[in-house]
């Protein structure tokens, strides 16, 4: 399947989608504990019948408020890939050099809106709950590989957001609205960013032989395989505030089941449903069929 974006189609659309963090989140706009954040279909909670409705609906916030932290943290490192990506093309097309600066700009838009959003989540749960960083360590370890690896995985994260939102979050009525408002938000300027770095990647992988998109297909696995540890240690962190919260503590079975079930719910919301997205395995189709095959046969284990 042939992509038909373009850098000034792009900024246009873009360019009608504006929107400021102050009118999304703080003063009258709050978030509404008594209902969930998140749809059944990401967090996978049900399942965990020893947990109470109350407490699920508590695990549920704070998977929210994971949700939104995790996306911020993967954009510290989107924001100065695109920079510099936009850096080498300063002397080339204007339609392109506005568009990814753009899609910077808005990307350190959503940082500052999933920060502030982090404010009101911990003044209204009433427990801080922690989450893995710092984002300029994760930063660091994701850009030191290579940039096709590192742009493979920025394509999956921009597809995988819009799924969330189009299969999972928009037609969910049960959602506390003012959650469900960033989630929008954040998916209008994302869907434009999906198609930036698209381009972003055929720019990349134009001229290069297979064999060199193969070995960017390995530094793209690692940054996965380093995505996922953080995962692991995220479900450890929500566990902690699942019972400082709720003071109930689980048992040896209870956590186990805890565990397993939050990471690979984890495991599928970040990495699984973004690797499996048709549009992110077309783009790797068109570059190399061999890549796209391969991720086809890794991708189960992350759904």
């Amino acid at each position: 399947m042939q992509q038909n974006y373009t850098y000034q189609a792009t900024l246009a659309a873009s360019e009608k989608i504006r929107w400021r963090v102050e009118d999304l989140i703080g003063g009258e706009r709050q978030l509404d504990f008594t209902k969930p954040f998140m749809p059944e279909s990401l967090v996978r909670i049900e399942k965990l019948d020893f947990l109470t409705s109350e407490e699920k609906r508590t695990l549920n916030q704070i998977w929210g408020n994971t949700y939104l932290s995790l996306f911020g943290l993967v954009e510290e490192f989107i924001l100065p890939f695109v920079l510099d990506h936009a850096r080498t093309q300063l002397s080339g097309d204007d339609y392109r050099i506005r568009a990814m600066l753009q899609f910077a700009s808005e990307e350190a838009k959503h940082i500052h809106l999933f920060n502030r959003f982090r404010e009101e989540f911990t003044k209204g749960f009433g427990e801080k709950c922690e989450v893995i960083g710092p984002g300029e360590a994760v930063a660091a370890e994701v850009l030191r590989h290579d940039p096709l690896g590192v742009a493979f995985a920025i394509l999956q994260i921009e597809w995988m957001s819009q799924r969330h939102y189009l299969e999972s979050i928009d037609d969910d009525a049960g959602l506390d609205p003012q959650f469900k408002s960033l989630l929008k938000h954040h998916w209008m300027e994302e869907a434009q960013h999906a198609k930036l770095d698209t381009l972003m990647v055929e720019a990349l992988a134009e001229g290069k032989s297979q064999e060199a998109i193969g070995r960017a297909l390995d530094e793209y696995l690692e940054i996965g395989g380093f995505l996922d540890a953080g995962l692991k240690q995220q479900t450890e962190f929500n566990l902690d505030a699942f019972e400082r919260t709720t003071g109930r503590q689980l048992n040896d079975d209870e956590r186990a089941q805890f565990t397993e079930t939050l990471h690979q719910s984890a495991r599928w919301t970040y990495l699984g449903s973004g690797m499996t997205h048709e549009k992110f395995l077309d783009t790797l189709g068109r570059i190399s069929p061999a890549a796209r095959q391969r991720i086809e046969e890794i991708a189960p284990a992350f759904c």
